[in-house]
């Protein structure tokens, strides 16, 4: 049993500075001294960021097994994982606009920590689960127009992929709010340096989600619950969900949370905390919700158009590519955490100094990821081809997802650098113009020069979209790391006249 579930106050072991204490003390969050040694910031760094990391990782792993298991059912056919991609990506889709925005929950907690401030960060997860409600039962139109969007011409999808993307998306729409409250209460345990719980609450939905899975994909006859197939993925991850934010919930509810950081007090709706989530959260919403849709669009269209085979061996791709960025996007969150709080305490040199140790880490990381791409390519693809599957089929998947994948390998550094520095810099508050910037190169690269490929070098398939999209993960990576070194995340003053300042 983990301590910090039965007792919240206790010190978090994940992090190497003692935690706040409560506010009734008057007395602020124990302050960041000193510079550490390159080694001591490596260290720091790890204990902070190894729960956020294995967090991340278990929610890749989610997906990873729906599509695995899915990838099992009889009689074999890749038109399952496609349908578990297609579906999952248009589904997220719309849910990542929001996910992008509350994002900066992780910044405002963080930077209040480090003010000495901690009980001034339970208003913005509060108004973040708000904000989840009200999203939710915005999406449920959107749920409902989707069998005409996989129906139309340039998807150009047979009527068995309609129908199963069609469904595995609308039981993940239908159940939004769980996905968001989720992301709503993980980024405020992610700002008050508390992720050891969003761990805990991320392993025990990812059990959950692989026995829910286990029952109603394949069915249990015994319990007169019948195969569902696909349709059973979706509940399954819906369930695992369920249970995934059911404990930061417990916590943050808890009679202890509740007196060191005045959660429960905080619970009404305040369109002051709204408007701070919104002032830079906007940017990073639109950011990650366009990415998504450049995603969706090159996944489901330009590589997509090159038959089934290309659809196929793309998502297994992606799936690995998940399992490579997603720890980064763990790290991500880390510096969010770390720099917020040591630019709250006034300590841009510790800022920088966690930045670049925290970009180190990802990088090594992401290389050591591409060499297994290259080395173990066409044994990785078949893992995901079920014994049964006709000769001629696989062997075409694992051609196309072997040469993917090399194309795959060439941008690994750069996307670990990029990932991590867009999250030191979302923890200084610098989210405008590397949105803009991202938005810009999205649009160019991968639907921009993915088109061209497709139209102008038609021989290399469903390749040359790839390429694209590798051009823009390289161009990202360079400029966001000249944005971290210009410095102009230094002069951004989060905190004066926010939400949380003027109400006390």
């Amino acid at each position: 049993m983990n301590p910090e579930l039965n007792d919240p106050a206790a010190p978090d072991s994940s992090s190497t500075v003692s935690p706040s204490p409560a506010p009734s003390q008057s007395c602020p969050a124990a302050p960041l001294v000193g510079m550490p040694t390159v080694w001591q910031g490596v260290w720091e760094t790890l204990r902070l960021a190894a729960p956020t990391v294995a967090t991340m990782v278990s929610y890749t792993a989610m997906q990873f097994v729906d599509a695995l298991m899915v990838s099992r059912i009889e009689p074999p056919d890749p038109v399952y994982v496609t349908a578990q991609g297609n579906g999952g990506v248009w589904a997220f889709m719309p849910l990542s606009f929001l996910m992008g925005m509350l994002g900066v929950v992780n910044t405002y907690v963080a930077q209040n920590l480090g003010a000495g401030k901690p009980e001034r960060g339970a208003a913005y997860a509060w108004n973040a689960l708000w904000m989840a409600a009200g999203a939710s039962l915005l999406l449920i139109p959107y749920a409902l127009t989707l069998p005409a969007l996989f129906a139309t011409e340039w998807l150009n999808h047979s009527p068995q992929l309609q129908e199963l993307e069609t469904a595995y998306a609308q039981v993940l729409l239908f159940g939004a709010f769980l996905t968001l409250g989720t992301r709503a209460l993980a980024q405020y345990f992610y700002g008050l340096h508390r992720p050891a719980v969003v761990l805990v609450a991320a392993l025990a939905g990812n059990l959950t989600n692989v026995l829910a899975n286990w029952v109603l994909i394949y069915g249990r006859p015994e319990l007169g619950i019948p195969a569902m197939g696909v349709t059973g993925a979706a509940l399954g991850t819906l369930v695992g969900t369920a249970v995934e934010l059911s404990i930061p919930l417990a916590v943050f509810l808890s009679p202890t949370f509740n007196r060191l950081y005045h959660t429960r007090r905080a619970w009404r709706p305040s369109l002051a905390h709204i408007r701070d989530i919104f002032k830079i959260g906007w940017p990073a919403s639109i950011m990650f919700g366009n990415e998504m849709i450049c995603w969706a669009i090159f996944m489901t269209v330009l590589a997509g158009r090159f038959g089934e085979e290309h659809n196929a061996a793309g998502w297994i791709v992606l799936r690995y590519m998940h399992l490579s960025f997603m720890p980064a996007v763990g790290l991500s969150f880390a510096a969010t955490a770390m720099v917020g709080r040591a630019i709250g305490a006034g300590r841009h040199d510790l800022a920088s100094r966690y930045a670049m140790t925290v970009t180190a880490i990802a990088g090594g990381y992401m290389l050591i990821c591409a060499v297994c791409f290259v080395v173990f390519r066409e044994s990785m693809i078949a893992v995901f081809l079920k014994e049964g599957t006709p000769p001629e089929e696989a062997a075409a998947i694992i051609a196309i997802g072997a040469k993917v994948l090399i194309v795959a390998a060439v941008f690994q550094l750069f996307d670990g650098v990029g990932i991590t520095l867009i999250g030191a810099l979302r923890g200084a508050g610098d989210t405008k113009v590397p949105s803009v910037v991202t938005i810009v190169l999205a649009w160019v690269c991968i639907i921009g020069v993915g088109t061209a490929l497709v139209v102008w070098a038609p021989g290399l398939e469903s390749l040359g979209p790839w390429i694209g999209a590798g051009l823009y993960i390289v161009a990202l990576g360079i400029f966001l790391t000249f944005r971290w070194l210009g410095g102009a995340w230094k002069n951004m003053k989060l905190l004066e006249g926010s939400a949380a300042a003027a109400a006390h």
